[in-house]
């Protein structure tokens, strides 16, 4: 027998008790980090329940753990948002419409929406606003005894519509209220800002023209001492003009073509031609008089 043949049985015995002290070595680690593993998911289990009852019984520090969590999941949803799509979700404001002062011309009556789109194209402002305050005239005036036409006449003579127009005296808002004067009419608006909401600002200086024209005993006169000139032999037209503005709503409330360039008639004669001109006249301002004779109103 050669010594090949009596080595190579010896070999194949090594090789084959090699292998089987390989598998059982392995079978003894994969068991061991089996349960290294199990021992530890175990005890991770058990800190995770110790820490969520320790939680569960102090509301500051719950509260305080939810607001980071929060935190982290927004901020990872931010990492993965589109910075456009970013931006317009944090300016988005649903409830924002519930601020504009405004109303679908369609939602008018024939007349009502006749004035509405007449006074837009006129005075060059968007017919939905413009509407808002028309709507807000007719209901004001039928509440308080005055013509819709004569309140909208004398926003367009004051303001051309401009509800953050403010005089060099302090007149402000569409139909040019002192505020100052006036700031107890405000307070039932929350306040002397409300003046640059349209719709507080008709509402007071309805009030005002009202008290106006109550005392003066005419519309005429009201409209002198609503402008401050009460006292006066000449008040620059401002009557004439309002009265003619309401002249041309009327006619066309009546279904009546009138041009948008109509000029008002002025009763003062240096202002005649630079009104004929012009139709978004300045608003009507005599400072001090109109000072004193709002002041006026009051008592």
């Amino acid at each position: 027998m050669s010594i090949v043949q009596k080595v190579f049985p010896t070999v194949q015995q090594w090789g084959r008790a090699s292998v089987r002290s390989t598998a059982v070595f392995l079978q003894d680690v994969g068991h061991g980090l089996l349960e290294v593993s199990h021992n530890t998911l175990a005890l991770l289990g058990l800190i995770a329940v110790a820490l969520v009852v320790f939680v569960a019984g102090h509301s500051e520090l719950r509260h305080t753990v939810e607001m980071q969590a929060l935190g982290w999941l927004q901020a990872r949803q931010v990492a993965r948002t589109d910075p456009v799509d970013q931006l317009a979700s944090d300016l988005k404001e649903p409830d924002a419409i519930a601020r504009a002062t405004a109303t679908d011309p369609k939602e008018l009556t024939r007349q009502q929406a006749a004035v509405a789109q007449w006074l837009a194209r006129r005075y060059r402002v968007a017919p939905e606003p413009v509407s808002r305050l028309v709507t807000e005239a007719w209901q004001v005036g039928a509440r308080v005894g005055l013509e819709p036409t004569l309140i909208l006449a004398i926003m367009a003579v004051e303001s051309s519509f401009n509800p953050f127009a403010q005089s060099a005296v302090g007149a402000q808002g569409l139909m040019q209220v002192m505020t100052r004067v006036h700031d107890d009419k405000y307070e039932a608006f929350g306040g002397n800002f409300a003046a640059f909401d349209p719709v507080t600002n008709l509402r007071v200086g309805v009030q005002v023209l009202k008290e106006c024209i109550t005392r003066t005993g005419s519309v005429e006169a009201g409209l002198r001492s609503y402008v401050g000139a009460a006292n006066l032999t000449d008040d620059g037209g401002y009557a004439a003009k309002v009265l003619s503005e309401q002249s041309h709503l009327l006619a066309v409330a009546g279904g009546k073509l009138v041009a948008v360039n109509a000029p008002n008639v002025i009763m003062s004669a240096p202002h005649a031609a630079a009104e004929a001109d012009s139709p978004t006249p300045p608003a009507s301002e005599p400072p001090e008089r109109k000072v004193d004779e709002q002041l006026a109103s009051l008592h």
